[in-house]
């Protein structure tokens, strides 16, 4: 029995939503999809999240009378972040926002679902979304390694329960971070930018070297360049493949054993993407 777990950065439900969105949604039912970067108020999430629902319905992962379960916060600036997670997976408890960080630049950045898999398997799951950054704007590299800080201390803390035999975790999203060379197209040329400094990069060895996180789809695809997860917008950079690997599924020990295979679902033209993000979905074998 096996699950599917996505992440993807819709960068603007409402955008992804006339982009084909939905047609994706209802191809590909995964169990459970964590969306960053929604940037849409309630009222609009709401009816885009029952249109997926009846997708889900239509596709039969979910009956007539289960609906899929959802939760979503919205950034309390206009326009900006906004996180959400469905589930087509029983949800038995959902928590909003990381540790202590209360500024409104810091909403709708973290969400976390406790979900229970058919084989009785206690997951903890969390949609992501970091600050990006700016090397030019020195109070939102700031946030960011603020933001990055806290995330240290609330995987601390999903580590402990998951070794002291309670819920593995999961946490998905957008990190704003390129690992290595391998994970960045044109590695040289982006040292001194954000997403690629090396005080940056620092964090992910601690998610991985220190806190015990595995980097799933790298230890899927091994030591390869790429692939990646998302292309600038800007040039021709999707048509060339000059990417970045930022999506991260970051699971604890326990569930990344399970980890069977992983999908960068990208769009076969740069007219068919609804997103410049690509889904990154990974199959785990529970």
């Amino acid at each position: 029995m096996s699950i599917t777990v996505t992440t993807s950065n819709l960068n603007g439900i409402r955008a992804a939503k006339r982009k084909g969105v939905l047609s994706w949604a209802e191809e590909r039912t995964p169990d459970v999809w964590c969306m960053q970067e929604v940037r849409a108020p309630q009222e609009e999430i709401d009816p885009i999240f029952d249109s997926i629902g009846e997708g889900y319905a239509k596709a039969g992962k979910v009956g007539e009378q289960s609906q899929l379960e959802r939760m979503d916060e919205v950034c309390r600036i206009k326009g900006r972040a906004g996180v959400g997670l469905l589930s087509a997976l029983p949800v038995t408890d959902k928590r909003y926002g990381l540790m202590d960080l209360k500024d409104d630049v810091d909403s709708g950045r973290w969400i976390e679902a406790d979900v229970t898999t058919p084989s009785g398997m206690e997951l903890t799951i969390a949609s992501v979304y970091v600050h990006a950054g700016n090397t030019d704007d020195p109070n939102k590299m700031h946030q960011k390694f603020r933001f990055l800080d806290r995330m240290l201390e609330r995987m601390a803390e999903l580590r402990e329960i998951a070794d002291g035999g309670g819920r593995q975790a999961l946490l998905c999203g957008d990190m704003n971070i390129a690992h290595t060379p391998l994970d960045i197209k044109n590695a040289k040329a982006n040292e001194k930018h954000s997403g690629f400094l090396p005080e940056e990069r620092v964090y992910v060895d601690k998610w991985l070297d220190d806190y015990g996180f595995v980097d799933v789809m790298r230890n899927l695809a091994g030591d390869v360049q790429g692939p990646y997860t998302w292309w600038s917008q800007r040039g021709r950079a999707f048509d060339n493949n000059v990417g970045w690997r930022i999506d991260y599924q970051l699971a604890t020990k326990g569930l990344a054993e399970k980890a069977v295979s992983f999908d960068i679902d990208r769009a076969p033209s740069y007219d068919t993407r609804w997103s410049d993000h690509a889904p990154l979905s990974v199959v785990y074998d529970i």
